[in-house]
């Protein structure tokens, strides 16, 4: 809409606008600005119903007892090659010649996360990992609240695992996260692929990108600072028995983030719950076990890679 608004019926064949293409819409400053309309009516709603209880959010018998970062979290910029060789045209006269650019992208080391659950029931029980993070502070070095905070929060994971009797301790990976996809492969990169199955007489096996529905592998931090930025890291344990939408989610997390392809969405619970909906008192979340905060800190470093 934006984007035709100076030919909105085609009667001069204008070029379209960035906003009418979503690869080009973030270079309009209008894209935020209706975007962020949208995401304040979205709010209204939220904000207006009925805040979860302490009844609601309790996992009976199951608590967070620790959580570690095991590698520092960092960010840089990597030098990435883009082809353009789809960019010109071709002739019959002669072959491709390969045409690249450097560009420099948002791009972040690979980090685990060590959980450690403590199962006091006297039975196995299914359980839904919900892993969050938001900024500790605004723009002026102001504090989020609780309540504002959440609403800032990415979501950077969700999982369904299985919570032995006693304690249970498992390590995640950021590269295993339900949250993103690979980098969707480059066209050469699919000719590659394509003439070693034909040479090998083997099936083409492209199943790692059958989903673009979520963000790059190298995207699920925000940009740190050089002395590290503040980030509120929240773990919250669900009774996965009572979440889980569709079967086998234990042996296959692909698809948790947007649903399934032929599917539907593998959570019965809303989409970043339980910090979908309004907190009045934050002691209300904080105070039952099987949820956890810490703060971690996001640097970020000015060599290239």
């Amino acid at each position: 809409m934006l984007g035709r608004q100076g030919d909105p019926h085609g009667k001069f064949d204008l070029p379209p606008g960035v906003m009418e293409h979503f690869e080009t819409a973030t270079r309009d400053p209008a894209f935020f600005r209706l975007h962020k309309y949208m995401d304040n009516i979205f709010r209204e709603h939220k904000d207006s119903l009925t805040p979860y209880t302490k009844e609601e959010l309790e996992f009976s018998g199951v608590s967070v007892n620790s959580i570690t970062i095991k590698s520092k979290l960092t960010t840089f910029f990597e030098n990435y090659t883009y082809s353009l060789v789809n960019a010109v045209n071709d002739s019959p006269y002669a072959g491709d010649v390969p045409i690249n650019t450097v560009i420099p992208r948002l791009a972040h080391n690979e980090f685990q996360t060590e959980y450690k659950i403590d199962n006091n029931n006297e039975r196995e029980v299914t359980a839904t990992m919900r892993v969050f993070m938001w900024p500790k502070y605004d723009n002026n070095k102001v504090e989020f609240s609780f309540n504002e905070g959440r609403w800032h929060a990415i979501e950077i994971d969700k999982f369904w695992v299985k919570l032995s009797p006693g304690q249970n301790s498992f390590t995640r990976s950021s590269k295993d996260s339900a949250i993103t996809v690979p980098d969707v492969p480059s066209f050469q990169m699919l000719i590659n692929k394509t003439k070693e199955a034909m040479i090998s007489g083997s099936e083409l096996r492209l199943d790692e990108y059958h989903s673009s529905l979520g963000i790059p592998n190298r995207f699920l931090l925000p940009k740190g600072t050089t002395e590290g930025m503040d980030f509120q890291f929240v773990v919250f344990v669900s009774d996965g028995s009572k979440d889980m939408a569709v079967e086998g989610l234990l042996e296959n997390t692909s698809f948790n983030h947007y649903g399934c392809h032929d599917g539907k969405y593998p959570d019965k619970m809303p989409h970043g719950y339980p910090l979908d909906r309004r907190v009045d008192d934050e002691r209300i979340i904080t105070g039952v076990s099987n949820f956890k905060t810490m703060v971690v800190k996001v640097f970020h470093t000015d060599a290239s890679r």
